[in-house]
């Protein structure tokens, strides 16, 4: 068992894992607002909006390590009286201590997610969540390969296509997070990155059929600084494609690609106008019920024009 765990660590983290000891959320998250994130110049906005891809739009709440019992109910209640409408796939991922109490309280219009599994059936791995578990709690999906998994725990591309895999197999859909690092972004390497990602996904995952991928470019996670509709659809589209040329064009056209970054009841229906982006994985936002529901309702933008 020992040496199973060694094996899965040594595959999956990054040894030693400095970031734990010495991170610095200002610093993991730093900007310079000067600086223009694009990687072409924006296009101009089409007459009528659709969606390039035949999925329900799907949003998602990630609400990270936060919450209490009392803050948790009150955001329950408050999702609970939420007029939402109704060509929207719903999920939101509270923290594992709080999804029974998510999950026996929360309208059935909103399913439910882990942040987090472990990469197989569970057993001796102290602190970890199994699949099996998170499913006996009624959980419907898991996010996995979230930036702050990545860069601040330290899990690397194979790791978290394993984890997905797994996931995938015990029957929990998979929000698959890819995104560039700022430097990245500012090398011109965004593309390489996100398809390096991609790929790892795809080199252990049986199906695409329960999956949906989110772009978080790390440099918009938590900072407000968000990407422009432009840069968010250039990605999203690129995606697409790559899936299009590298699994099918079946699956390029079935896969719901969502945005995450900075993503608030401000600017979520301009970021919905456009074709790619077929819904969202919010942050922050989704901690307050009718800000959360206002996002949900951006799929309206698409039926309107730009």
């Amino acid at each position: 068992m020992a040496a199973s765990l060694a094996s899965h660590l040594h595959i999956g983290l990054r040894r030693p894992c400095p970031k734990l000891d010495a991170f610095n959320s200002q610093s993991f998250y730093s900007f310079d607002p000067n600086l223009r994130l694009s990687l072409s110049p924006p296009k101009p906005p089409r007459a009528v909006v659709a969606m390039a891809g035949t999925g329900k739009f799907f949003v998602g709440g990630n609400w990270k390590c936060n919450g209490t019992k009392d803050s948790i109910a009150k955001l329950v209640s408050d999702l609970n009286s939420a007029k939402l409408e109704p060509d929207v796939d719903v999920v939101v991922a509270p923290p594992f201590l709080y999804i029974d109490q998510v999950k026996n309280s929360l309208t059935e219009r909103i399913e439910i997610s882990a942040q987090n599994s472990w990469v197989g059936k569970g057993g001796a791995f102290t602190g970890e969540i199994s699949v099996e578990q998170l499913k006996d709690l009624g959980s419907k999906w898991v996010i996995l390969g979230h930036s702050e998994r990545r860069h601040i725990i330290g899990e690397n591309d194979e790791f978290i296509g394993k984890k997905a895999a797994y996931a995938l197999s015990q029957g929990l859909g998979v929000i698959a997070c890819i995104g560039e690092l700022l430097e990245e972004r500012e090398a011109g390497k965004t593309f390489d990155v996100c398809f390096q990602q991609l790929k790892a996904f795809a080199d252990a995952v049986p199906s695409w059929d329960n999956i949906v991928i989110a772009y978080e470019p790390v440099w918009a996670i938590g900072t407000g600084k968000v990407a422009t509709p432009q840069q968010a659809q250039e990605v999203h589209a690129a995606v697409r494609d790559w899936l299009k040329k590298n699994i099918s064009a079946e699956v390029a056209s079935k896969t719901r690609i969502i945005y995450g970054g900075s993503v608030n009841g401000g600017n979520s229906a301009e970021l919905a106008k456009q074709e790619d982006i077929d819904g969202f994985l919010v942050g922050g936002a989704s901690l307050k019920g009718p800000e959360f529901a206002t996002i949900v309702n951006s799929v309206t933008s698409k039926k309107v024009a730009a």
